[in-house]
């Protein structure tokens, strides 16, 4: 289920190469969720990194995770929306 949302969200990331020859990435439906690397692919393995780590600490703090409901506890009870 968490795989699932991960793959769904990298899916929608956007890169870029900036002026100094370096890839950003985001997920634009989750703000913050940003990453900068040398190599795109290094960008792409950074970008997953961090959204893992946004959705470990929204589970946690009791966010609300835009495409996920009923969250209960410390995660164990997750749906796909």
């Amino acid at each position: 289920m968490l795989t699932e949302y991960l793959q769904k969200k990298m899916a929608s990331a956007h890169y870029k190469i900036l002026d100094d020859g370096t890839y950003f990435g985001e997920i634009p439906s989750i703000r913050g969720v940003w990453a900068n690397s040398k190599t795109l692919e290094g960008c792409r393995l950074e970008l997953n990194e961090v959204l893992e780590e946004w959705l470990l600490l929204s589970v946690r703090q009791g966010v609300n995770i835009p495409g996920l409901k009923n969250i209960v506890g410390t995660g164990t009870s997750v749906q796909y929306a």
